[in-house]
């Protein structure tokens, strides 16, 4: 079986401007470090693209693509979707099947909702979950800042047992491929 990188909603209207998620720029870097790592050993990545009927993230528009600095490969994965679950009605899951997957290693905007639900719907499905505590991030909302959502995210889905299989939290400089140094839930 196989480890695939899912990339979650790092485009350009997130990354930059009014709506730019806390330490965006250092996330990313933390990404295509990931990125890279999974390139390098020949492992699927997974771009997975939010979009809205209009506005910021209209499918196509300036804000939907892409970060600009995020770096991508002539193999890499795209999947479009239209709710906080990259699993439901997309291509996902097949895909992911197709390639013999069995662990997902996540990353991604916005902590607090597609990078949760995601999370959430992977260990509900029976993947082994890597979530990378560094590379994801979102921004501050009423109530918490964007840093306290994180921490909050990275203890939370990391400590999840009813699904039967737990979320590892690791750095992405800890990212290791060989399932014996870093071992599935």
């Amino acid at each position: 079986m196989g480890t695939a990188l899912l990339i979650i909603d790092v485009q350009q209207a997130l990354c930059t401007g009014e709506y730019a998620a806390f330490e965006a720029d250092r996330v990313i870097a933390a990404i295509n470090q990931l990125s890279a790592h999974m390139h390098a050993a020949n492992q699927p990545v997974v771009f997975i693209q939010h979009e809205e009927p209009s506005g910021l993230l209209q499918f196509g528009s300036a804000g939907w693509q892409l970060a600009a600095t995020l770096a991508t490969g002539p193999n890499d994965f795209r999947v479009r979707k239209t709710t906080p679950d990259s699993f439901l009605n997309t291509e996902l899951s097949a895909l992911l099947d197709a390639h013999g997957i069995d662990r997902l290693v996540i990353c991604g905007l916005q902590s607090d909702f597609c990078v949760d639900t995601t999370t959430r719907r992977a260990l509900a499905l029976g993947y082994n979950v890597v979530l990378i505590t560094d590379a994801h991030s979102t921004v501050d909302n009423d109530v918490l800042s964007a840093a306290q959502i994180i921490a909050h995210h990275n203890a939370t889905l990391t400590n999840i047992s009813s699904f039967g299989k737990r979320a590892i939290g690791i750095t992405a400089a800890q990212l290791q491929l060989d399932p014996a140094t870093c071992p599935a839930n």
